[in-house]
């Protein structure tokens, strides 16, 4: 791993400090707003990548926003990496926060404070949308993956079993279902697809 030095964690903490205070609606909201500065910006991460860690940040304890940044973080940086990202995400939502509260307190009922919400709520759905679709592209590669998203989705609506269930249930099923494709010969193993994409380069 390369040295990390006081520019780049710099770096790191600014990139998150700027999308703190622009994000509304909480963690799933942050998600484009993180892949477009790691990824398309800095491109510190791939897009493969980043989707893994939004995944991984979404099914451990805490939020997905705060998650992401630390372990997006650490993948650039290490341990300082991580602190970088994690102060640079919480620190304008803290200040934000009490600022609110104390203007909340005096323009609680006003009509336009109201109105205003009622907006923000509609354009936080457009950037979750949004965010699933992006993460999609790279989540879903075949009718496995299809079928298990379906089911997904029925299951939340109509069952409405605990995410962290669902999560644990998906990553068995994952395990199953690439083991039993594998054996069938209907997938190969990563080293063999990189061997047929090296041999392709060379022909």
């Amino acid at each position: 791993m390369k040295e990390v030095t006081w520019r780049q964690l710099f770096q790191i903490f600014w990139s998150f400090l700027k999308i703190g205070p622009v994000t509304f609606g909480g963690g799933y909201a942050m998600i484009p707003l993180i892949e477009r500065e790691v990824v398309v910006k800095r491109k510190w991460v791939k897009t493969e990548d980043v989707a893994d860690i939004f995944a991984l940040a979404e099914s451990v304890p805490g939020a997905i926003g705060i998650n992401s940044a630390t372990f997006i973080g650490h993948r650039i940086a290490g341990v300082r990496g991580a602190i970088a990202a994690m102060i640079g995400i919480l620190l304008p939502t803290f200040l934000i926060v009490i600022l609110l509260s104390i203007i909340f307190l005096f323009l609680q009922g006003n009509p336009k404070m109201d109105a205003a919400f009622v907006a923000i709520r509609s354009s936080i759905v457009a950037l979750i949308v949004y965010a699933a679709v992006k993460i999609g592209k790279t989540a879903i590669i075949d009718k496995t993956t299809i079928g298990v998203v379906a089911a997904t989705v029925l299951f939340l609506l109509f069952i409405h079993v605990h995410p962290v269930l669902v999560i644990l249930s998906g990553g068995f099923l994952g395990i199953v279902l690439v083991k039993l494709k594998r054996k069938l010969g209907f997938m190969n193993s990563r080293k063999e697809e990189e061997q047929k994409k090296k041999s392709k380069m060379i022909g």
